[in-house]
């Protein structure tokens, strides 16, 4: 069973642990639980039978509000209150301290109305007092219900804190210091709410990406539809300076389009017919039609937005060890007040007013609001400028590993290489000629996806040979496959299919040999009495294949290898291009799960890159799977947990830069924020900190971790 809730006032950590306390019981576990902090959205997904009533009632219980996810309430506006309260309140509270604080100052001087002394003379005015409550009911307007669920759940949070200090300063006569940590708190819960809301409006702008409506071709009508009402198969018309509605193949004109949105690439990219667009990208010179090739609701554009948002709910190592911490750091806190409010009067004979005072203090600046916001703000303006780049990161956890990184494993055909080889040779043997040759090899090709198929394929079509029917079709994992035209029994496959299926090894063997020494792939063509021929295809290697290498060493990444299913001959040509030194070749899919495997035995953290398919059970053993050239292919989106969405090496050294710099910024931010939290302390049981200054602080703090963080979203430019 699987529903997903719209959550409203949910903007902290410490906000889902609370929800997670009062509903995980309610659907089986609170492992039954994600939230996607960036939408306001909970999801419970649980065999457990649940109602939706009782989860929405369980989540006002918390002093939230709930109401069932669908896609009409997510496009609804939100109501004003929903907007503005807490700005609303915020402002009413900060005008009603402003307003008691001169009344108090007019009526009896600046120093009065500061001094803890005043308080102990009872000097306060009533217009004051009254002021002073409504300013405190104002700024903790949203904090005493989730600190009532707190208390009556024995669960203590930071609103609880609050909520106990301003009642104590209330209690002794402190309206002062009691409205100030209210309306400063508030502020603080403002901003808090308003840094989420920021990087919330950076990848909620990736929603309008894609145009509301597409201009249907229909004979020689043109009418624009909504574009979840276009069909697969029908013809779109494009303007100059207009965003391409959907996925698709272009059937007619030519022009350049800027995929930036969809995969980083700074320079536009020429689209004649045949060429694939992308939803979300930009027509940048001439119209063009194009025949959709895929729903508006699975078009690339659309899974990059849906692995955004389900990215929120894959919490990063760092956002786990935060909310550990808290949890037990919160109640301990709460212990130290106690224990700081009793003991010195009651055994060292100190002043009850002078110690329960620092105790409040001390409630104020254990609010652990700078800690838990700090790391989420962080992986979100991380993620946000990743997807700006054209890197996919699939959660906060993928967006630390990189870091961490020391071997990077790579496949060399549409990793290295551009993946697009071409024929290059024809060496017909045994009376055959090289039609003949090309004949047979395109017939055994026919219904392969592989990239030295498609490239025969190519050369097939170019020389307007038609492949004949192939019966009895057989492949023959990693090496080749088999199948009977016209009769009889053709093989094709590597040069180490040769020697399990020929006997006239010799002259065929040192042809092959030196063909890929060349740094050609071989493919041997052959039947039961003897071999036809060979053909030799070769790929390219990527423009940026080298310097991307040389960063990554730069970069201080140990050990770069090449893992592929190529020659020795191929493989180090290859190698010897990019800067390559580890080469391993002639490796089946289970071999390179082997070596992926060796590498992590050995090193710890490894990276395996391929194009997402050929290489899945490779990149699912390594410690992190990258998908390279991922837009356009689902299942490349599907398997890795990052995905480069532009056929871009030098994306890679910029991913991991990128990934330090981010765990850089989480480590600064809670290494400051318990630095204050530390320093207030002390400076708190020395009586030289107040209730305000603690607030203003923890308020400081708060600001300081949040935009460090979203510094982070300027990164893509970087």
């Amino acid at each position: 069973m699987r529903s997903q809730f719209k959550i409203l006032g949910m903007d902290c950590a410490e906000e889902i642990a609370v929800l997670k306390r009062e509903i995980g019981p309610l659907v089986g576990g609170e492992d039954k639980l994600t939230f996607d902090l960036l939408n306001g959205k909970m999801i419970v997904e649980s065999p457990t039978p649940f109602s939706d009533d009782d989860v929405t009632k369980g989540v006002a219980r918390t002093g939230m509000r709930a109401s069932v996810w669908n896609a009409a309430i997510k496009q609804e506006a939100p109501a004003f209150w929903a907007v503005r309260g807490r700005q609303i309140m915020t402002t009413a509270s900060g005008v009603a301290l402003s307003l008691a604080f001169m009344w108090h100052a007019i009526a009896h001087g600046v120093g009065d109305a500061l001094s803890p002394e005043g308080a102990d003379s009872h000097t306060f005015p009533a217009a004051s007092i009254v002021l002073y409550l409504i300013a405190i009911l104002c700024g903790a307007w949203f904090i005493f219900p989730k600190a009532w669920y707190s208390l009556r759940s024995f669960r203590p949070d930071m609103n609880l804190l609050m909520t106990i200090a301003v009642a104590g300063a209330i209690a002794i006569g402190e309206y002062f210091e009691a409205a100030t940590v209210a309306f400063l708190f508030a502020v603080a819960l403002l901003l808090e709410s308003w840094s989420v809301g920021r990087a919330r409006r950076a990848i909620a702008a990736l929603m309008d990406l894609s145009p509301q409506t597409a201009r249907c071709v229909e004979g020689e009508a043109v009418t624009e539809k909504p574009v979840a009402e276009v069909q697969v198969g029908a013809t779109v018309r494009v303007k100059p300076g207009e965003r391409i509605p959907l996925d698709g193949k272009v059937v007619k004109g030519s022009t350049s389009v800027n995929q930036a949105p969809i995969t980083g690439e700074s320079i536009p990219v020429n689209k004649e017919p045949g060429d694939e667009v992308y939803a979300g990208s930009i027509n940048e010179s001439g119209a063009f039609e194009f025949t959709s090739s895929k729903p508006a609701n699975d078009t690339t554009l659309a899974h990059i937005i849906h692995m955004v948002e389900e990215a929120q709910s894959r919490r990063a190592p760092s956002e786990q060890w935060v909310e550990t911490f808290a949890r037990y750091y919160t109640p301990a806190m709460m212990a130290l007040a106690l224990v700081v409010a009793l003991l010195p009067p009651l055994l060292l004979g100190q002043p009850w007013d002078v110690w329960f005072y620092k105790s409040l203090v001390l409630l104020v600046i254990a609010c652990p609001c700078a800690l838990v916001i700090s790391t989420p703000v962080s992986i979100v303006a991380g993620l946000s400028a990743a997807a700006r780049a054209g890197i996919l990161i699939k959660g906060g956890s993928y967006l630390e590993a990189p870091a961490r990184v020391r071997v990077i494993a790579m496949d060399k055909t549409g990793t290295l290489t551009i993946g697009h080889p071409e024929v290059q040779k024809l060496v017909a043997l045994n009376e055959h000629d090289e039609r003949e040759l090309l004949e047979r090899a395109a017939a055994l090709e026919a219904h392969s996806e592989h990239p030295l198929a498609r490239a025969i394929l190519r050369r097939a079509e170019a020389e307007g040979i038609k492949p004949a029917p192939a019966e009895n079709f057989r492949a023959v994992q990693g090496k080749g496959a088999e199948a009977t035209i016209d009769g009889r029994v053709f093989w094709i496959g590597s040069h180490r299919f040769l020697h399990e299926r020929a006997d006239d090894q010799g002259a065929v063997h040192e042809e092959a040999m030196r063909l890929e020494a060349d740094g050609h792939t071989v493919v041997v063509i052959g039947n039961e009495r003897h071999v036809c021929g060979l053909i030799s295809i070769a790929d390219q290697v990527r423009p940026e294949s080298k310097k991307a290498i040389q960063q990554l060493k730069v970069a201080g990444i140990e050990k770069i290898v090449m893992l592929t299913g190529d020659n020795e001959g191929t493989a180090r040509a290859i190698g010897a291009q990019t800067g390559v030194e580890d080469i391993r070749f002639e490796l089946l899919p289970e071999h390179k799960v082997e070596a992926i495997k060796q590498l992590v035995k050995e090193f710890g953290t490894v990276a395996m890159i391929g194009d997402g398919v050929n290489d899945s059970p490779a990149m699912a053993t390594a410690t992190l799977g990258i998908a390279m050239g991922a837009v356009g292919t689902d299942a490349a989106l599907e398997t890795a947990d990052i995905a480069l969405m532009s056929d871009d090496l030098s994306k890679l050294p910029w991913l991991i830069n990128h990934s330090r710099r981010t765990l850089q910024v989480i480590q600064q931010n809670i290494a400051f924020a318990l630095g204050i939290k530390v320093i207030f302390i002390a400076l708190s049981l020395l009586g030289f900190a107040s209730l305000w200054m603690a607030i203003a602080a923890d308020m400081g703090a708060s600001l300081l971790v949040v935009f460090n963080g979203l510094r982070l979203l300027a990164a893509a430019g970087d």
